[in-house]
């Protein structure tokens, strides 16, 4: 799908079907990630009246002599209090060209887990850099992070310009040392944009005050990317997340209805595809796919269908469809980089959790912690015993049933893990599927 414009003619159904962009914001503390995200909001229009009063008493309260719009996002009290953003604050807007949700994450590497939380499912990060600190260690660590997590498209915002007179030289400096940091990752898509949030320069409409600028707004550069391609439409992979029989049903052309529920994670898929069942390896064709809207000649990723197959297969929760000859890898044995998210206990070989993979759970043994990776530094410790609270290592698990599963930089949906306390069903890590 590709962004489409509003219909003057029904405004409310242009808008539904337009496509949603996904965007995560890093940066370090002080950096003005929530004073951007409450920038774009306010200058698109996108909050009510009495939201912006509540914000402009709230200023006034604090003895600030501005209307200070990270206040829109830094919803908690305790945020609003220190004056630092402490969880993953979503905001929802649209434009006449696309629709966004954005992901407010934490700058500090006490809140890495959080990071992780808001970047793992982004379209594109936005790092935010204060022009007059240039880049720092955070920085770094966030456009690591991003790069681990396979963020697709990569906007490096050089945040409070106007305290460098907006000064292009300040500005390519810095483009010219991240640029020389980021061959080191793996960043498919690297945009550089001057901004300041405080102001609204470069945010929503192009800043007259830097004139050498000649790339587009950061709004422009949000409404107008191309994310259709990002996703992996070679690889047909359909986790099954359940099965549809309405055995009540009193139409009689649903009495025999069988149909497999879920979300399509790679690929297309149409009526009369061959397609074969994993874990029995027996294939079949789609007869049928339907939606909440009725059928439809298609379905790719990210979209909830249900497929109606031409033959009877036994097939259950967490089985998955696939390709004859393009399958994913059956696996007990998962390699995988993994954040360890949680201070009440920590991540040591030999330790028992549960694993959700799609829509398969299993349980698991950790079988080796090959190294912890120091996110600031790169630098791996292969004599790391266990991973604590924000950190992030390889690790070898061992499951108790085959996984269906993709390299996380090939498939983010099928390459990406949660793992669960076994006691407590409390989410402690997530995890993504190297190559190797």
């Amino acid at each position: 799908m590709t962004g489409t414009h509003a219909d003057p003619a029904n405004p409310a159904e242009s808008v539904r079907h337009m496509d949603i962009l996904r965007l995560a914001t890093a940066g370090s503390v002080d950096d003005g990630k929530s004073t951007l995200i409450g920038r774009l909001l306010f200058d698109s229009k996108a909050i009510f009246e009495d939201q912006l009063a509540a914000v402009e008493r709230t200023s006034k309260e604090r003895g600030e002599d501005y209307t200070n719009l990270a206040l829109l996002t830094d919803g908690l009290r305790a945020e609003r209090e220190q004056g630092i953003t402490i969880d993953v604050a979503y905001r929802y807007f649209a434009t006449p060209r696309r629709k966004f949700i954005i992901a407010d994450t934490p700058g500090h590497i006490q809140y890495t887990r959080n990071m992780v939380t808001g970047a793992s499912t982004a379209d594109l990060a936005i790092v935010l850099v204060d022009a007059r600190n240039g880049l720092t260690e955070q920085s770094r660590r966030h456009a690591f992070l991003t790069t681990l997590l396979r963020v697709p498209h990569l906007v490096l915002a050089v945040n409070k310009m106007d305290l460098v007179d907006y000064s292009q030289d300040v500005f390519e400096a810095i483009a010219e040392e991240f640029t020389s940091f980021a061959a080191k990752l793996e960043i498919g898509d690297l945009t550089f944009i001057p901004i300041s949030a405080l102001h609204g320069d470069n945010v929503v409409q192009r800043s007259a005050n830097m004139p050498w600028y000649d790339g587009p707004s950061l709004l422009h550069h949000l409404e107008h990317l191309h994310i259709a391609s990002d996703r992996n439409l070679i690889d047909v992979r359909f986790p099954v997340q359940y099965v549809i029989r309405p055995h009540q049903a009193t139409d009689p052309d649903l009495h025999d209805y069988r149909g497999y529920a879920g979300q399509v994670a790679g690929g297309v898929l149409k009526p009369g595809d061959e397609i074969m069942h994993l874990p029995s390896g027996l294939t079949t064709t789609i007869k049928q796919i339907d939606t909440a809207r009725g059928a439809v000649p298609e379905a790719f990723p990210p979209m909830s269908v249900t497929l109606l197959l031409a033959d009877d297969l036994d097939v259950s929760r967490g089985d998955m469809f696939c390709r004859p000859h393009n399958q994913p890898s059956a696996t007990q044995d998962i390699e995988a980089m993994l954040c360890w998210m949680t201070d009440t206990r920590s991540l040591a070989p030999g330790n028992r959790l549960v694993v959700k993979h799609t829509t398969r759970t299993v349980k698991a043994i950790v079988r080796d912690l090959h190294y912890r990776l120091d996110v600031n530094t790169l630098h791996r410790d292969e004599t790391a015993a266990e991973l604590r609270l924000n950190e992030i290592g390889r690790v070898t698990l061992r499951v108790t049933q085959p996984l269906f599963c993709d390299p996380y930089a090939r498939n983010r949906l099928t390459g990406g893990l949660i793992l669960i306390d076994e006691a407590t069903s409390a989410t402690v890590g997530a995890a993504m599927i190297t190559d190797n």
